[in-house]
């Protein structure tokens, strides 16, 4: 049952207990108990929304910044990530395989803010060998949300 509630919060963090006990044909205290289980282990690690700032009016600007690190003796590659993931303007950090070993996601208000945190702060950082940045031009999809607005069906009427 967790996995299915899981999923269902995933989708939609507002989703009531009440609701979920109907889908799962489960009582709304065993979910209700599942869900306070789940949040105080850590699987749940709290609610958020997912907002078109574009549509809000908010200009931001993202990078993808593709980091080659030489890792530390007994810590690999945390000790680097952490001190990458505790700048503000970092939004996400992941360990990726391929030509380069962290994949950072940063946040600015324009291309000159990210570009001076990846020439200043980044790239200066101990361990950090070379970046390679790239910069996020348009939203399709986030966290399983479309960003396009569906489009008006422009079909021909069949007519006998």
């Amino acid at each position: 049952m967790e996995k299915q509630i899981l999923k269902i919060l995933e989708r939609d963090a507002r989703t009531s207990p009440e609701q979920i006990a109907v889908r799962l044909g489960a009582t709304v205290e065993e979910v209700s108990e599942a869900i306070k289980k789940m949040e105080e282990s850590g699987i749940i690690r709290h609610y958020k929304t997912i907002v078109d700032w574009e549509k809000a009016g908010k200009e931001q600007v993202f990078a993808f910044i593709d980091v080659r690190v030489s890792p530390s003796r007994g810590v690999g590659f945390d000790d680097v990530a952490k001190r990458i993931y505790n700048y503000p303007e970092v939004h996400s950090v992941y360990l990726v395989s391929g030509d380069y070993d962290l994949r950072v996601v940063v946040e600015g208000k324009t291309m000159r803010e990210v570009a001076f945190f990846v020439a200043e702060k980044l790239a200066t950082l101990e361990g950090v060998l070379s970046t390679r940045s790239s910069f996020l031009l348009k939203r399709y999809k986030v966290d399983g949300d479309v960003f396009e607005e569906a489009a008006a069906e422009h079909r021909l009427a069949v007519t006998p």
